[in-house]
């Protein structure tokens, strides 16, 4: 059975997604870039392996009262 190009074409934005997130992309910067759903970009980045951010980013606080 021979692998097909869309498995290769998805396989290599899932390298470009990780790389990209690792680097401190958001996932909401990768929705736009390439126009998938929020959700498609989520799971694709929870595929390959990356270690998911906390909600809100590196800049995140938590609010003092």
């Amino acid at each position: 059975m021979a692998t097909t190009k869309p498995d290769k074409a998805r396989d290599r934005q899932l390298v470009e997604l990780r790389n990209a997130y690792e680097r401190g992309a958001s996932i909401r910067s990768l929705v736009a870039s390439t126009g998938r759903s929020y959700g498609s970009v989520h799971s694709m980045l929870r595929e390959s392996g990356v270690a998911m951010r906390s909600r809100g980013g590196p800049n995140h606080r938590t609010r003092s009262r």
